[in-house]
């Protein structure tokens, strides 16, 4: 358990904690923002296109010795990253990070439920639920404590004597898992082809948040990645031993799991998202108050998420995450109650039930799509896991975004939501999360769809 969280903890802090030095890294490498967005945009393309992949190979020749790779070479890039001479070398290094990062980010859950019995699945993978909160919720102030201590470096050397201890921790006490390779082959072309839809989806979701949707580069993506996705789903439904297994979505518990999931990612990329404009705008605070705030709602659910973990494996997953989206429903309708008026302690208020909801839902929804599966697809499993949660943060932000904007310049009669006035900032913040409030209720069908579902491994 050490051995893993520390690689899942250092990958979830690299996910955020870049993005509070990017305008120191402006100001290093005397480039533009636009060139510097890229340090953040590498890592996480590369996570995301290449997860299903990793995951595969995990099933093929073995979990511990993909994570091991990814642990080695998570710590070099990162050594890499803090010496890299320019922005072209810290983006490259990045996107090296990346590579690593994809097998901790892709199979450290499958590990987890490898080594722990069923019994204790749900406590186990809510202490990883709890490690990722963490990460979430520190990224931002470990990073801004690292640059005011030692430079934009340090957030990088951080992680060097980190991975060397994880690594050995994972060496010695991580048992060899049984691998399936003996006679299967690996699907190149459908590894190819997915990674390709993957970069196309992500860069067009990108550039639709600063284009618009309508723009003829982001349709050109977004069709590329669906003509891409339907031919990619025709090869793997032909061969013999394809990179995804199709009938894994024949098991109605793993499938509807994967879509709540998917959903609740899209509402939590929108809140990161669309609360520090209302904490920055309206009510005025400074970065780090803001940092702070935001690191509220994490805490807690990083908290609650061992407990539910515990409670899924005594009561089952349905009940608890059906809970846990209610909480999450009620935490949406709190939100969307701020104004200009209110203190820090309404604010503490009004984020709990969404940051306990999250917690209770996310352990037993994990402990759902990991448990449906036979053990030689347990790494496929988790990298669609991993791969769920991107592509929600990444469809998140951009549509999430795009209707704060709207409600805000609808109340506000101004082409810039930063230069709007505090009403029409309170009103696209209040409506906005009426909509995520409505989008969790789509969840919350689909896990009593999964309820009328029999079998539950």
């Amino acid at each position: 358990m050490l051995g893993v969280g520390l690689g899942v903890l250092m990958f979830t802090v690299d996910t955020s904690i870049v993005n509070i030095a990017l305008p120191t890294l402006v100001k290093e490498f005397q480039t533009s923002f636009a060139t510097i967005q890229w340090v953040v945009l590498s890592y996480l393309l590369v996570v995301t296109a290449l997860v299903l992949g990793a995951a595969r190979l995990g099933d093929i020749f073995g979990k511990k010795k993909l994570y091991l790779g990814g642990l080695v070479l998570f710590t070099i890039s990162s050594l890499l990253c803090g010496l890299a001479p320019n922005v072209g070398w810290l983006i490259a290094f990045r996107a090296l990070q990346g590579v690593g990062a994809v097998t901790i980010s892709g199979l450290g859950a499958a590990i987890i439920t490898e080594v722990f019995p069923v019994s204790e699945r749900g406590r186990a993978l809510g202490i990883i639920g709890a490690v990722v909160s963490l990460g979430i919720a520190s990224g931002p102030s470990i990073g801004g404590f690292l640059i005011g201590l030692s430079g934009w470096e340090s957030i990088f050397f951080v992680n060097v004597p980190l991975g060397i201890f994880a690594t050995l921790v994972v060496i010695f006490n991580v048992p060899d898992d049984a691998k399936s390779g003996r006679g299967q082959t690996f699907d190149w072309l459908g590894t190819i082809l997915i990674t390709g839809i993957l970069i196309a989806f992500a860069l067009g979701m990108t550039y639709g948040q600063e284009r618009g949707f309508l723009d003829p580069l982001v349709v050109g993506l977004q069709a590329i990645a669906l003509v891409g996705l339907l031919l990619f789903l025709w090869l793997e439904s032909r061969i013999s031993q394809p990179l995804l297994d199709l009938k894994l979505f024949r098991n109605q518990q793993f499938s509807f799991s994967l879509l709540t999931g998917f959903i609740v990612f899209i509402t939590i990329a929108g809140t990161i998202f669309v609360i520090p404009f209302f904490l920055e705008l309206v009510l005025h605070y400074p970065t780090q108050h803001v940092g702070l705030l935001l690191a509220v709602s994490p805490v807690i659910g990083g908290i609650v998420a061992p407990l539910s973990g515990n409670l899924s494996d005594r009561f089952g997953t349905k009940l608890v995450s059906l809970i846990g989206l209610i909480l999450m429903i009620l935490g949406c309708l709190s939100i969307s109650t701020f104004n200009s008026h209110m203190t820090d302690l309404d604010y503490i208020l009004g984020v709990t039930p969404f940051g306990i909801g999250f917690g209770m839902f996310q352990s037993p929804n994990n402990s759902a799509i990991l448990g449906a599966v036979a053990p030689q697809r347990l790494g496929i499993a988790s990298g669609l896991l991993s791969l769920s949660r991107t592509l929600g943060q990444t469809a998140g932000v951009p549509l999430m975004g795009a209707l704060f904007a709207f409600l805000t310049l609808r109340h506000g009669g101004d082409n810039n939501v930063t230069q709007a006035s505090s009403e029409a900032l309170v009103m696209g913040v209040q409506g906005t999360f009426q909509a995520a409030a409505a989008m969790l209720s789509l969840a919350v069908v689909v896990v009593l769809i999964r309820w009328r579902i029999p079998q539950e491994r």
